[in-house]
């Protein structure tokens, strides 16, 4: 196991088409990890290991890998940039330290780089970022760093000053040492540290003041040295510029093109330098699964095992569990306690992490983000423990899919293998849901949106060999009450010879159209036997997942139970769940229900001569248009649009911006069905 000071474990994360993985290629490649540099475009990398993703050029599962950088060791997570595969990013941000933020210098800061960035400052995660692609046409450092103070609140430290941009992009200087970076070899594996030449002496000089003066806003000391005009020591300045992104004041920014293998080094140096180590991490707040009271779990080998399962890879075989490791060691066939169910699991093997690859270990400690199998009943955002201190560091709230497809196989023959199928890939990504249509019988599949859809149920065909057909994709409308009620219910039933009874009161309220689908809680008073209070909540969340008057899934609703009245002899948790489900009936015919339709925020970046036109598309579509934005020769369209709309709009836009178009497309609410 290798030092905790030297571990970092880290997420790459950014918008779609960034350069993530490319920059990841570099990594592996510089590290001596692969003895070729793969690119997207041949089809030939080591993280995007999917059919699909070298198909596509684009990430769509999180993969992992460990990298040994000097005496460093780095877990390393690529991420996915589409905003379809958002969860994939939600559940590795909990496994990380630090990130990486990699920004186009073209395009700047997008909308999936500005939810991954709020996403990483959910979770306290530093950061440092990397504006990528300076060789591109368009290219501008100091407009994507000025869009990175604007958006996050002047937090961007300018580590180097570029040599050119665009097809005149040929280095970069390094602030600190005050020395140019010469990249020769045949992939630029060799930096020449050289003394800056004369016409970038003065813009460097002023670039370096501006960086100091940005640290001394923040650090007494430099700032006492700044003031006096003395020079700042290196070392005080690098332990400043540490302290201060570890405190997430300051975001360290670097600079080059990964696809011509520039830049990289020095930014593998910098998640090193800057980025935290899980010493750094004072305490993992969790909550004791026995007292309900918040703990702390801390990276020490001595300590109880604790550790969060992020991933899963199913299987048919064996399951392989993504697990970080946040205190204790795990040893291969340790007896471990899942804390969400309470019971006991074995980890029978133990697996170092390399993309699709694995190598057996036999001991992994904290800060290790490792493969378990043997696990049973586990799942995403479960939390794995040693049986003496049994805590929970939390589940993962996924977002509700938002739009459905009818999935069907070719042959009769396959629907048991369909099912399979689908129920692995449900086990592995939370956002995706299977359902049977109550009027037809069929299968439904939901998820985030039509790329999710499609490439998740090629995998049906490509990894299962079930051929399947398809209908065209629907949107996943919802339902919420109109208004509050409070019902009471009595069931009482006589079924064969014995009697079953249960009394519930339990108040329904809309709630407001952000956040969480549901809150259900227990507010009742008196001795009321847990394993009846858990049959009701339980029976409440599955009743309001299962649909209202409409038959649409419930979301956005209140319910709290107020009171259960029981008899010890005719008190059963069936009945109890009778009565609840009774009492959900009961409200939602007392209160009424609407139905809700997906909005979505749709971000189109087009050249300036073709937004007309693509407004003109947009606007009977019902789409408000919020706000245009200059970047350079484009123009980037913000608005809000139903889900309904825009089908096709993938198609449409190369003929309406003359092929020159991208654009990208989250869920931000719900708004009442037209």
């Amino acid at each position: 196991m290798a030092e905790l000071s030297k571990i970092r474990n880290l997420g790459i994360i950014a918008h779609i088409d960034a350069g993530k993985t490319s920059t990841t290629e570099g990594l592996l490649f510089f590290s001596g990890q692969t003895h070729k540099y793969g690119n997207i475009d041949d089809g030939n990398t080591v993280m995007d290991f999917l059919p699909d993703e070298r198909a596509r050029g684009i990430t769509i599962m999180a993969a992992a890998a460990v990298i040994p950088w000097k005496s460093y060791e780095y877990h390393l997570i690529d991420t996915p940039g589409h905003i379809d595969f958002t969860a994939e990013v939600e559940r590795s941000l909990r496994a990380i330290d630090g990130a990486v933020v990699i920004f186009s210098a073209v395009e700047g800061v997008e909308a999936q780089s500005e939810k991954v960035w709020h996403q990483a400052d959910t979770y306290s995660v530093p950061k440092i970022a990397f504006v990528n692609k300076m060789d591109r046409i368009g290219a501008s450092y100091n407009r994507t760093c000025d869009e990175i103070n604007e958006k996050f609140g002047g937090v961007a430290l300018q580590m180097q000053l570029p040599d050119g941009e665009e097809s005149a992009f040929h280095g970069m200087v390094d602030l600190l040492k005050m020395k140019y970076l010469q990249f020769q070899g045949e992939h630029n594996e060799t930096i020449n540290s050289i003394d800056i030449p004369a016409e970038l002496s003065e813009a460097a000089q002023s670039a370096r003041d501006a960086l100091i003066e940005k640290v001394a806003d923040h650090s007494d000391e430099v700032a006492a040295l700044f003031l006096d005009g003395e020079e700042v020591p290196l070392d005080l300045l690098r332990r400043e510029i540490r302290r201060l992104t570890l405190a997430r004041e300051l975001v360290p920014v670097y600079l080059g093109s990964a696809k011509r293998e520039m830049g990289v080094q020095p930014l593998a140096d910098a998640i090193g330098e800057y980025l935290p180590s899980p010493e750094d991490i004072t305490e993992y707040k969790a909550t004791d699964r026995r007292t309900g009271k918040e703990i702390a779990a801390h990276a020490d080998p001595k300590e109880a095992f604790a550790g969060f399962i992020f991933k899963i890879n199913a299987s048919n075989t064996a399951d392989l569990f993504f697990v970080r490791i946040y205190s204790g060691s795990i040893h291969a066939n340790d007896q471990l306690i899942n804390a969400r169910t309470g019971e006991k699991v074995r980890a029978k093997q133990l697996y170092r992490i390399y993309a699709k690859s694995t190598e057996q270990i036999q001991e992994a400690g904290p800060g290790d983000i490792v493969g378990l199998t043997g696990l049973k009943d586990c799942g995403i955002g479960d939390t794995l423990c040693a049986p003496q201190r049994v805590l929970s560091f939390g589940g993962i709230v996924f977002p509700e899919p938002v739009i459905s497809m009818v999935v069907e196989p070719k042959l009769s023959k396959d629907k048991d293998k369909l099912d399979d199928a689908l129920g692995l890939l449900c086990r592995e990504d939370q956002t995706l849901m299977r359902s049977t249509a109550e009027e037809t019988g069929q299968r439904v599949v939901s998820g985030m949106g039509e790329l999710h859809l499609e490439v998740s149920l090629k995998r049906v065909s490509t990894e299962f060999g079930v051929e399947i057909r398809t209908g065209e994709p629907r949107v996943a409308y919802r339902e919420t009450l109109v208004q509050p009620t409070t019902i009471h219910t009595v069931f009482n039933k006589t079924i064969g010879e014995s009697i079953f009874y249960a009394e519930v009161t339990i108040d329904f309220a809309p709630r407001e159209r952000t956040g969480e689908p549901f809150e259900i809680k227990d507010a009742t008073r008196g001795t009321i036997p847990r394993a009846l209070i858990d049959s009701a909540l339980q029976a409440l969340n599955d009743g309001l997942r299962t649909g209202g008057l409409q038959g649409y899934p419930m979301i956005f609703v209140n319910a709290t139970l107020k009171d259960l009245k029981f008899s010890q002899e005719t008190t059963t948790p069936g009945a109890v769940a009778g009565a609840v489900n009774d009492a959900i009936m009961q409200a939602f015919q007392q209160a009424g229900t609407v139905i809700l339709e997906p909005v979505m925020k749709l971000e189109v970046l087009a050249p300036e001569d073709t937004v007309g036109e693509i407004s003109m598309y947009l606007q009977p579509r019902r789409a408000i248009i919020s706000d245009m934005i200059q970047i350079g020769i484009m123009r980037k369209i913000i608005c809000q649009v139903p889900l309904a709309e825009m089908f096709g709009f993938g198609k449409a836009l190369p003929r309406l911006s003359g092929g020159r178009g991208s654009f990208s497309l989250e869920p931000c609410g719900y708004q009442e069905k037209v």
